[in-house]
């Protein structure tokens, strides 16, 4: 992703006109003015398009695809459990009750102990690390199916899907640049290193599995255990999350009537537990509940709810749907 060298940044001594300030003031005026227009993120297809393929991130993406089709060629019921129990703790305990409904939106509270294994649990998705993941769907909310979208259908349903992660500058471990978008996550030390080593709990349960798995049978059970419980389930995790990008913004039910294409899909929400039902989502951003009526699945609400009861989740936002008065949350 690219950097903007042109936006209109906004600073603290923008109210004092040149005619008020001394040479040196306007001078360290105009610095800061262009430091913080260096540090804005351009997102979106016209901005990244013309940086070219990102071939680190499509060779690593190649690989995981390349192994999780490997993988089902070395079946077994307990690699199968094994890959279940850590996508549940990747994708549902660590993107959509952590990154989504805790870190991005704040819909509830958590312990910061607990915070930081939600994160961890996250980093297991190779979504990157909370101040990316947290800054660029922030930027997707401010900026839902316009330009500068990170990932708008609007560009192209394949732009949407994975296209958008394959161009530009890979901005992973640029705490920096992004912190004007998650100045909360900016501010916490844990979340700044984590997000520059991301790649390490991955990593650490690859080489966990792989020696697990030699000792319960041989290398070739530790090769496969690998194959299952990091390459296939990531390459499941990735398409699950992407297709709240892609094609809950092309199919699916409008109950709320947002200013973008966002739609409620009951089969994205069986993928993701919860987080295809995007419309009510759109609708409500901080509500830590997306499910809004009862048949609409919701197990990553659950799980927050199972907090609660445990005493660890606190100040829990929750919407209601009213049939009678179905508008968006502040309209």
């Amino acid at each position: 992703m690219a950097l903007n060298s042109a936006a209109n940044p906004q600073s603290s001594i923008s109210a004092l006109s040149p005619a008020t300030m001394t040479d040196s003031a306007l001078v360290s005026a105009t610095t800061n003015q262009r430091a913080a227009s260096r540090l804005q993120v351009r997102m979106g297809r016209a901005a990244t398009l013309p940086d070219g393929v990102n071939w680190l991130t499509l060779f690593i993406i190649g690989i995981f695809h390349a192994g999780a089709l490997a993988a089902l060629f070395f079946f077994t019921w307990q690699r199968l459990a094994v890959m279940a129990i850590i996508y549940i703790l990747a994708i549902n305990v660590g993107i959509g009750m952590c990154y989504h409904r805790l870190l991005t939106h704040r819909g509830y509270q958590v312990p910061k102990w607990l915070e930081y294994i939600m994160t961890v649990c996250a980093t297991l998705s190779l979504e990157g690390g909370p101040i990316f993941w947290v800054s660029t769907h922030r930027v997707h909310h401010q900026l839902s199916d316009k330009e500068g979208d990170p990932h708008t259908p609007r560009e192209g349903g394949w732009w949407a899907h994975t296209g958008w992660l394959l161009f530009g500058e890979a901005l992973h471990t640029q705490t920096q640049a992004l912190a004007r978008y998650s100045p909360d996550l900016s501010r916490d030390r844990f979340h700044v290193w984590l997000s520059k080593y991301h790649w390490l709990p991955i990593t650490l349960s690859g080489l966990a599995l792989f020696a697990g798995g030699w000792a319960f049978g041989g290398w070739v059970n530790g090769l496969a255990m690998v194959l299952w419980g990091v390459l296939l389930r990531v390459t499941l995790g990735l398409h699950a999350t992407w297709l709240v990008n892609s094609a809950t913004h092309m199919w699916g039910q409008r109950r709320f009537a947002t200013h973008d294409d966002s739609r409620n899909s009951w089969w994205v929400a069986l993928l993701t537990g919860g987080e295809g039902s995007h419309n009510n989502h759109h609708a409500h951003p901080v509500s830590a509940r997306h499910g809004l009526y009862w048949y609409e699945i919701d197990p990553n609400f659950w799980g927050i709810w199972i907090l609660s009861k445990l005493g660890l989740a606190r100040g829990i936002k929750v919407a209601q749907f009213d049939r009678n008065d179905p508008k968006p949350a502040g309209t």
